[in-house]
């Protein structure tokens, strides 16, 4: 009696089929979760900007300058792209910058692997909104409201 050990190639092939099913379930899973974790990078710098802002508030009490023009985002610190700690994700823009008034935008860099997530919007009561995929085809930003967050809803 000849007793033979190991696979087959049938055997192999549907290991192989399986593994690449399983690999196309999970990789779009992946790629979402690592969207999300940059996304929520970028909202916790943008509430760093925010207390920056209040600061310099604080200490002018106003968001103008001393020749009335509105502050930008060099005034406290501030580059025009998120992260700044590595490649940028985000450019943001403040904007409608009054005594009392702010909003600022992050939108995604279309190179950057964000693109196509949407704008996220914060401004100076706090209020904040995020929609997935206001960013495309030159969509507008969402406007925060007492009702609107971050989580999309």
């Amino acid at each position: 009696m000849n007793n033979k050990k190991g696979f087959t190639l049938i055997e192999l092939m549907i290991v192989v089929a399986i593994i690449g099913i399983l690999a196309a379930i999970a990789y779009p899973s992946y790629q979402e979760y690592v969207h999300k974790t940059k996304r929520t990078d970028a909202q916790a710098d943008m509430m760093n900007i925010a207390n920056r802002l209040q600061k310099y508030k604080i200490v002018n009490f106003s968001y103008l300058k001393s020749n009335d023009s509105a502050i930008s985002l060099n005034d406290i610190g501030q580059s025009s792209q998120i992260p700044q700690s590595s490649i940028p994700l985000y450019n943001l823009a403040l904007s409608d910058v009054t005594t009392g008034t702010w909003t600022l935008t992050a939108t995604p860099i279309t190179s950057a692997g964000q693109f196509g997530d949407g704008h996220i919007v914060l401004n100076h009561r706090g209020e904040r909104c995020w929609a997935k995929g206001t960013d495309k085809n030159n969509g507008t930003p969402c406007i925060p409201s007492s009702t609107s967050n971050w989580d999309g809803r």
